[in-house]
């Protein structure tokens, strides 16, 4: 990372931890009831592993924003770009569907969405860098293994 580009990756992990936050503070209350009244399936993690996931992966996130934004304009850029803006909003509503509506098949059906979004700029990242692609495979092995735990929690409750 040049000295130069600092702002541009303050930003882009700002924004991805940012989003991710607001999004976390806004289901809190729907959280903390889940935890006390849901069936959750095998291998669910403690509820504190959650966010230390999900703040390293939004600081990846942030990081490969960055190089692609960084990279010299182009189609590539400009779609890898707005599909990580599509994928994050629609990141940003999964937890509120989940853990606020308790719609648990409706979520599902919304982090297989996301699942695809993410494939889908990965796939556009690998065009303009290919580290900032692989910089989100750790964040679509997350949301598989989430859609496990959504899924078993949807069966279970």
């Amino acid at each position: 990372m040049k000295l130069k580009n600092w702002k541009i990756y303050a930003f882009w992990i700002a924004l991805s931890l940012g989003v991710g936050g607001l999004s976390g503070l806004l289901s809190r209350g729907g959280v903390e009831a889940f935890e006390q009244n849901a069936v959750q399936p095998p291998l669910s993690p403690p509820g504190f592993l959650f966010p230390i996931v999900w703040g390293i992966l939004y600081t990846l996130m942030g990081i490969s924003a960055a190089r692609v934004w960084l990279t010299e304009p182009s189609l590539a850029r400009s779609k890898g770009i707005n599909l990580f803006i599509t994928q994050l909003v629609v990141n940003f509503f999964w937890s509120l569907i989940f853990f606020e509506l308790g719609a648990y098949g409706f979520a599902l059906i919304w982090l297989l969405i996301l699942w695809v979004l993410v494939a889908w700029m990965i796939k556009v990242f690998f065009k303009t860098d290919p580290l900032a692609a692989w910089l989100q495979i750790p964040y679509l092995i997350w949301l598989t293994f989430a859609a496990y735990l959504n899924a078993g929690v949807w069966y279970l409750n």
